[in-house]
């Protein structure tokens, strides 16, 4: 009987140590997706605000901001899509 207890003792350890990379890779890639996450949020406030300074610009018309406002959320998506992957 005592002889089987280092033995399970290791079995427990190679069990854990086998998943440690997994555990630091699903860190890893919360950490990524957080970031993306913060970017697209930031770059809501910013499509919100290009679109609110063409209006008072009054120098497009207002289906001109909107698409303004378009691209400046799909770069920001793009930007989210290159932090994640």
């Amino acid at each position: 009987m005592l002889r089987f207890k280092p033995l399970f003792a290791a079995l427990v350890a190679a069990m854990f140590l086998t998943g440690l990379p997994a555990m630091s890779w699903a860190t890893e890639q919360g950490q990524q997706r957080k970031a993306a996450r913060d970017v697209r949020q930031d770059t809501r406030q910013g499509a919100r605000d290009t679109k609110q300074a063409c209006r008072s610009a009054n120098d497009k018309s207002n289906a001109a901001c909107r698409q303004d406002k378009r691209d400046t959320k799909q770069t920001g998506r793009q930007t989210g899509r290159d932090i994640k992957y």
